[in-house]
């Protein structure tokens, strides 16, 4: 027997990522379909305890699948981690009957959403909406495919003046617990090196392997850091190297908030579409503290507990090998 949902509300919270209007827009028409009244909830979980929740229709979202951001906005919200964050909360949801609630966000979004369910009973799912794909469940999170191929944007461009100017660029990319982003986006871009967060990399195994690149005659460097590296963010790391090897100038970018922004790519906008439509049916099915993620080519459910406990996501050993073999 089906639970007797009527209102479901969705919201984003946290740092936003390409594909999150594609996701709402799923969870929004799909909600209709199935006969639900929808409401979006703005600025995430401050819209919860703000009252800022509307109701949403078919056209709510029209014309939002290839926009970055998100349309219902987000934002980090200190009073939804005190008791009484919860229950004003709790009783704006209330005086809408609204019976679902499915978030969209990273790590600190599912702990808001696993408090406030188990405080209040309210039936929640999660969908992962991070760049930095560090969530337990899912193969990819949304956003990034998004992010990585903006990085290799830049890079590809950051190369042609590289390539000018016998440069060795250091390429700061996000992922403060997480090398994901790094690690693809240096197999991409053809970098000469990567320092990840989950690996060490000391300055002298770096600047051996930037030596032995300058010996085969090597025009041009990148070398991509994670800005989680335990050896500092890339103007540390690039001014340790200098002082060591000056065989190039050295030039710093650092890609900072560039990687969350843009239209998100295909693979985002089917993901989102994809985890939007599962979570209002897993919803619909009874099911909370659930998150919905891409295993394999398929959509699975793992509890929001399992998500944020199994946080660390373990990087592909043959990519790792790959960076050094493809690099010479």
């Amino acid at each position: 027997m089906k639970p007797n949902i009527k209102n479901i509300a969705v919201l984003t919270s946290g740092g936003d990522a390409p594909g999150m209007n594609a996701c709402i827009r799923a969870v929004v028409r799909t909600g209709i379909y199935n006969g639900i009244n929808m409401f979006g909830v703005l600025q995430g979980y401050q819209g919860l305890i703000n009252n800022n929740i509307n109701p949403m229709d078919a056209r709510s979202v029209s014309n939002i699948i290839h926009l970055g951001g998100t349309i219902l906005k987000t934002a980090r919200c200190l009073d939804f981690k005190t008791e009484e964050g919860l229950d004003i909360a709790f009783e704006n949801l209330k005086a809408r009957d609204i019976d679902g609630l499915i978030v969209i966000g990273g790590d600190g979004t599912f702990t808001g959403a696993q408090r406030f369910a188990k405080k209040h009973g309210v039936k929640v799912i999660g969908i992962p909406g991070t760049i930095d794909n560090d969530l337990y469940g899912s193969d990819f999170t949304l956003g990034y495919d998004t992010a990585i191929n903006t990085v290799i944007e830049a890079i590809d461009k950051i190369r042609d003046t590289a390539d000018s100017h016998d440069r060795l660029f250091f390429i700061e990319v996000m992922g403060r617990d997480s090398g994901c982003i790094a690690l693809r986006s240096a197999i991409a871009s053809g970098a000469e090196a990567v320092l990840l967060p989950e690996r060490e990399t000391s300055v002298d195994e770096l600047v051996a392997q930037l030596e032995a690149g300058a010996s085969t005659k090597k025009s041009s460097s990148i070398v991509i850091v994670s800005e989680g590296h335990k050896d500092g963010g890339a103007f540390d790391i690039a001014k340790k190297v200098k002082e060591r090897f000056n065989h190039y100038d050295t030039k710093v970018t650092i890609l900072g908030h560039l990687q969350r922004g843009g239209s998100p790519s295909s693979f985002d906008r089917i993901l989102g579409s994809r985890l939007g439509f599962a979570a209002v049916n897993e919803l619909l099915k009874g099911n909370t503290m659930q998150m919905v993620g891409l295993r394999g080519n398929d959509i699975h459910t793992t509890t929001i507990e399992e998500a944020l406990t199994k946080h660390s996501f373990k990087l592909e050993s043959d990519l790792l090998e790959m960076t050094k073999v493809l690099s010479i």
